[in-house]
């Protein structure tokens, strides 16, 4: 699996011009499932993302984490993290996994990261959206499971 977390003042997601998910203060996180994904990825990919140190502290240092700033996480699915762009110019989308399998490993991601405590909101699976964010930093990170 694939994350791109975007440290986030607020975030949305649209579809077809109705706003499905917001949030304020806390992560955007894409996620992308590959083939030959299985639950521990999921389990990991959370279990870092909320605990990752990249809050900032009273001395202005990136010391705290999702968990301890009481910020919440709005996941999107996103195939096209996985893409493949060595050759031609069109992306080989080939090490997505299959849309049942991604859709499954998504939930257990997000289930996770809610019975940790952590509020989160989910834009909607192999849907067409539009993501807004005010990335705050900024700060993106890309983190793997593998």
């Amino acid at each position: 699996m694939r994350a791109v977390v975007q440290r986030v003042k607020s975030s949305s997601v649209k579809i077809e011009d109705e706003i499905v998910a917001q949030i304020g203060n806390g992560l955007l996180v894409l996620l992308g499932v590959a083939k030959g994904d299985a639950v521990q990825n999921a389990d990991y990919l959370a279990n870092k993302i909320i605990n990752l140190r990249i809050f900032e502290d009273h001395g202005a240092r990136m010391n705290q984490s999702l968990l301890e700033t009481g910020g919440e996480l709005l996941a999107v699915s996103q195939f096209t993290l996985l893409a493949d762009c060595r050759k031609g110019r069109r992306p080989s989308f080939i090490e997505a996994a299959d849309p049942e399998k991604a859709s499954d490993l998504y939930e257990r991601f997000v289930n996770t990261v809610r019975a940790k405590g952590v509020g989160v909101q989910t834009g909607r699976f192999r849907a067409m959206m539009e993501v807004a964010l005010i990335n705050d930093g900024p700060v993106t990170v890309i983190i793997e499971s593998r």
